[in-house]
Protein backbone atom coordinates (compact mmCIF):
# COMPACT_ATOMS: atom_id res chain seq x y z
CA UNK A 1 0.00 0.00 0.00
CA UNK A 2 2.98 2.36 1.01
CA UNK A 3 4.92 2.05 -2.52
CA UNK A 4 2.12 2.01 -4.62
CA UNK A 5 0.26 4.79 -3.35
CA UNK A 6 3.89 6.88 -2.55
CA UNK A 7 4.37 5.78 -6.95
CA UNK A 8 0.97 7.41 -7.81
CA UNK A 9 1.79 10.37 -6.37
CA UNK A 10 5.07 10.99 -7.59
CA UNK A 11 4.40 9.74 -11.43
CA UNK A 12 3.47 13.59 -12.09
CA UNK A 13 6.57 14.51 -10.64
CA UNK A 14 9.72 12.55 -11.87
CA UNK A 15 11.26 14.82 -15.02
CA UNK A 16 11.12 12.03 -17.23
CA UNK A 17 7.62 11.79 -17.24
CA UNK A 18 7.17 15.56 -18.31
CA UNK A 19 7.41 14.49 -21.94
CA UNK A 20 4.75 12.36 -21.46
CA UNK A 21 1.10 12.70 -22.37
CA UNK A 22 -0.99 14.24 -19.53
CA UNK A 23 -3.66 11.81 -20.37
CA UNK A 24 -0.77 8.80 -20.34
CA UNK A 25 0.15 10.42 -16.88
CA UNK A 26 -3.67 10.16 -15.71
CA UNK A 27 -3.91 6.51 -16.33
CA UNK A 28 -0.97 5.77 -14.33
CA UNK A 29 -1.81 7.69 -11.86
CA UNK A 30 -5.30 6.15 -11.42
CA UNK A 31 -4.00 2.36 -12.18
CA UNK A 32 -2.01 2.58 -9.31
CA UNK A 33 -4.51 3.81 -6.76
CA UNK A 34 -6.54 1.56 -8.22
CA UNK A 35 -4.29 -1.61 -7.25
CA UNK A 36 -3.57 0.01 -4.48
CA UNK A 37 -6.88 0.01 -3.01
CA UNK A 38 -7.80 -3.70 -4.37
CA UNK A 39 -4.95 -5.14 -2.44
CA UNK A 40 -5.87 -2.69 0.52
CA UNK A 41 -9.33 -4.64 1.01
CA UNK A 42 -8.22 -7.93 0.14
CA UNK A 43 -5.55 -7.54 3.09
CA UNK A 44 -8.51 -5.97 5.25
CA UNK A 45 -10.68 -9.11 4.33
CA UNK A 46 -7.95 -11.18 5.07
CA UNK A 47 -7.14 -9.60 8.86
CA UNK A 48 -11.24 -9.63 9.54
CA UNK A 49 -11.07 -13.84 8.86
CA UNK A 50 -7.61 -14.57 10.75
CA UNK A 51 -8.97 -12.71 13.74
CA UNK A 52 -12.28 -13.93 13.76
CA UNK A 53 -10.73 -17.54 13.28
CA UNK A 54 -8.58 -17.11 16.05
CA UNK A 55 -11.17 -15.82 18.33
CA UNK A 56 -9.11 -11.95 18.89
CA UNK A 57 -11.25 -9.29 18.87
CA UNK A 58 -11.86 -6.94 15.97
CA UNK A 59 -11.29 -3.00 15.70
CA UNK A 60 -9.91 -2.65 19.49
CA UNK A 61 -6.64 -1.04 18.56
CA UNK A 62 -5.71 2.47 17.63
CA UNK A 63 -4.13 0.61 14.93
CA UNK A 64 -6.51 -0.59 13.71
CA UNK A 65 -9.44 2.41 14.31
CA UNK A 66 -6.80 4.59 11.84
CA UNK A 67 -5.96 1.61 9.09
CA UNK A 68 -9.73 1.43 8.35
CA UNK A 69 -10.35 5.06 8.71
CA UNK A 70 -7.41 5.72 6.15
CA UNK A 71 -8.95 2.94 3.69
CA UNK A 72 -12.12 4.27 3.80
CA UNK A 73 -11.25 8.46 2.98
CA UNK A 74 -8.90 6.44 0.22
CA UNK A 75 -11.48 4.90 -1.75
CA UNK A 76 -13.69 8.18 -1.55
CA UNK A 77 -11.00 9.72 -3.03
CA UNK A 78 -10.32 7.49 -5.97
CA UNK A 79 -13.73 7.86 -6.51
CA UNK A 80 -13.92 11.40 -6.43
CA UNK A 81 -10.62 11.25 -8.98
CA UNK A 82 -12.21 8.90 -10.95
CA UNK A 83 -15.34 11.09 -11.55
CA UNK A 84 -13.71 14.72 -11.59
CA UNK A 85 -10.08 14.45 -13.25
CA UNK A 86 -10.33 11.09 -15.30
CA UNK A 87 -14.06 10.92 -16.54
CA UNK A 88 -14.53 13.94 -19.21
CA UNK A 89 -17.83 15.14 -17.93
CA UNK A 90 -16.66 17.49 -15.21
CA UNK A 91 -16.27 21.26 -16.06
CA UNK A 92 -12.75 22.74 -16.00
CA UNK A 93 -13.54 25.08 -13.30
CA UNK A 94 -14.94 22.62 -10.89
CA UNK A 95 -11.51 20.33 -11.27
CA UNK A 96 -9.50 23.78 -11.01
CA UNK A 97 -11.56 24.00 -7.44
CA UNK A 98 -11.33 20.69 -6.32
CA UNK A 99 -7.29 20.06 -7.39
CA UNK A 100 -5.85 21.84 -4.31
CA UNK A 101 -8.08 19.45 -2.02
CA UNK A 102 -7.43 16.16 -4.19
CA UNK A 103 -3.44 16.76 -3.27
CA UNK A 104 -3.90 18.07 -0.12
CA UNK A 105 -5.87 14.39 0.96
CA UNK A 106 -4.06 12.24 -1.42
CA UNK A 107 -1.00 13.36 0.66
CA UNK A 108 -2.63 13.45 4.54
CA UNK A 109 -3.71 9.86 3.71
CA UNK A 110 0.26 8.97 2.32
CA UNK A 111 1.33 10.28 5.91
CA UNK A 112 -1.68 8.63 7.53
CA UNK A 113 -0.75 5.00 5.99
CA UNK A 114 2.75 5.61 6.87
CA UNK A 115 1.83 6.11 10.47
CA UNK A 116 -1.11 3.08 10.36
CA UNK A 117 2.04 1.15 9.28
CA UNK A 118 4.18 2.41 12.31
CA UNK A 119 1.67 1.48 14.77
CA UNK A 120 0.94 -1.86 13.39
CA UNK A 121 5.13 -3.20 13.22
CA UNK A 122 5.17 -2.02 16.82
CA UNK A 123 1.53 -4.06 17.84
CA UNK A 124 2.82 -7.05 16.33
CA UNK A 125 6.28 -6.59 18.13
CA UNK A 126 4.75 -6.31 21.34
CA UNK A 127 2.08 -8.99 20.94
CA UNK A 128 5.03 -11.82 19.34
CA UNK A 129 8.43 -11.03 21.20
CA UNK A 130 8.26 -12.71 24.72
CA UNK A 131 11.33 -14.45 25.55
CA UNK A 132 13.13 -12.27 25.44
CA UNK A 133 10.74 -9.54 25.31
CA UNK A 134 10.29 -6.00 23.00
CA UNK A 135 11.85 -4.34 26.02
CA UNK A 136 14.95 -6.39 25.92
CA UNK A 137 15.53 -5.11 22.35
CA UNK A 138 16.50 -8.54 20.78
CA UNK A 139 17.61 -8.53 17.24
CA UNK A 140 14.31 -8.61 15.77
CA UNK A 141 13.16 -5.04 17.55
CA UNK A 142 16.33 -3.73 16.47
CA UNK A 143 15.12 -4.92 12.69
CA UNK A 144 11.65 -3.90 12.67
CA UNK A 145 12.66 -0.66 14.71
CA UNK A 146 14.83 0.04 11.52
CA UNK A 147 12.27 -0.50 9.14
CA UNK A 148 10.05 2.46 10.79
CA UNK A 149 12.83 4.87 10.46
CA UNK A 150 13.22 3.49 7.34
CA UNK A 151 9.22 4.51 6.52
CA UNK A 152 9.71 7.68 8.28
CA UNK A 153 12.51 8.86 6.15
CA UNK A 154 10.84 7.17 2.58
CA UNK A 155 7.75 8.73 3.68
CA UNK A 156 9.31 12.54 4.33
CA UNK A 157 11.32 12.28 0.80
CA UNK A 158 8.00 11.52 -0.92
CA UNK A 159 5.93 14.47 0.67
CA UNK A 160 9.04 16.75 -0.01
CA UNK A 161 9.09 15.96 -3.99
CA UNK A 162 5.06 16.41 -3.82
CA UNK A 163 5.38 19.86 -1.82
CA UNK A 164 8.31 21.43 -4.21
CA UNK A 165 7.28 23.83 -6.77
CA UNK A 166 10.41 22.55 -9.01
CA UNK A 167 9.21 19.21 -8.81
CA UNK A 168 5.66 19.95 -10.59
CA UNK A 169 5.21 19.23 -14.20
CA UNK A 170 5.87 22.30 -16.00
CA UNK A 171 3.46 24.87 -16.85
CA UNK A 172 4.75 25.60 -20.81
CA UNK A 173 3.89 21.80 -20.84
CA UNK A 174 0.47 21.67 -19.89
CA UNK A 175 -0.10 24.82 -22.31
CA UNK A 176 1.11 22.66 -25.33
CA UNK A 177 -1.22 19.78 -23.92
CA UNK A 178 -3.87 22.28 -23.44
CA UNK A 179 -3.68 23.79 -27.05
CA UNK A 180 -3.16 20.86 -29.32
CA UNK A 181 -6.15 19.31 -27.26
CA UNK A 182 -8.53 21.99 -28.70
CA UNK A 183 -7.83 19.67 -32.45
CA UNK A 184 -9.50 17.02 -30.92
CA UNK A 185 -13.46 16.50 -29.77
CA UNK A 186 -13.02 16.57 -26.43
CA UNK A 187 -10.58 19.29 -26.39
CA UNK A 188 -13.06 21.19 -27.97
CA UNK A 189 -15.97 20.41 -25.94
CA UNK A 190 -13.66 21.74 -22.70
CA UNK A 191 -12.76 24.84 -24.47
CA UNK A 192 -16.60 25.44 -25.60
CA UNK A 193 -17.48 24.86 -21.75
CA UNK A 194 -14.70 27.78 -19.91
CA UNK A 195 -15.43 30.37 -22.59
CA UNK A 196 -19.69 29.71 -22.41
CA UNK A 197 -20.20 29.35 -18.71
CA UNK A 198 -21.19 32.51 -17.07
CA UNK A 199 -20.01 30.70 -14.02
CA UNK A 200 -16.54 30.18 -15.30
CA UNK A 201 -13.77 32.21 -12.93
CA UNK A 202 -12.11 35.14 -14.53
CA UNK A 203 -8.87 33.58 -13.38
CA UNK A 204 -9.07 30.38 -15.11
CA UNK A 205 -9.86 32.23 -18.44
CA UNK A 206 -7.14 34.45 -18.24
CA UNK A 207 -4.70 31.40 -17.53
CA UNK A 208 -5.90 29.48 -20.92
CA UNK A 209 -5.77 32.85 -22.84
CA UNK A 210 -2.06 33.06 -22.00
CA UNK A 211 -1.42 29.26 -22.10
CA UNK A 212 -3.06 29.46 -25.71
CA UNK A 213 -0.60 32.59 -26.44
CA UNK A 214 2.61 30.94 -25.54
CA UNK A 215 1.64 28.08 -27.51
CA UNK A 216 1.37 30.25 -31.15
CA UNK A 217 5.12 30.93 -29.77
CA UNK A 218 6.80 27.40 -28.94
CA UNK A 219 4.04 25.52 -31.54
CA UNK A 220 6.69 24.03 -33.56
CA UNK A 221 8.37 22.27 -30.60
CA UNK A 222 4.80 20.83 -29.76
CA UNK A 223 5.78 17.73 -32.32
CA UNK A 224 8.68 16.74 -30.26
CA UNK A 225 6.59 15.90 -27.30
CA UNK A 226 3.93 13.29 -26.33
CA UNK A 227 0.89 14.68 -26.06
CA UNK A 228 -2.62 14.39 -25.21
Amino acid sequence: FVSLLSSAIIVYRLPWTWKCSKLLMKFIHAGLNTIAMILAIVSMVAVFEFHNAKNIPNMYSLHSWIGLTAVIFYSLQLLLGFAVFLLPFAPVHLRVVLMPIHIYSGLTIFATVIATALMGITEKLIFSLKNPAYSASPPEATLVNCLGLLLVIFGSLVLWMASRPHWKRPPAENAKILRLNVATPEGTQVESTMTNSSNADKSDLRINTEAARKQNINFDEAGQRSTM
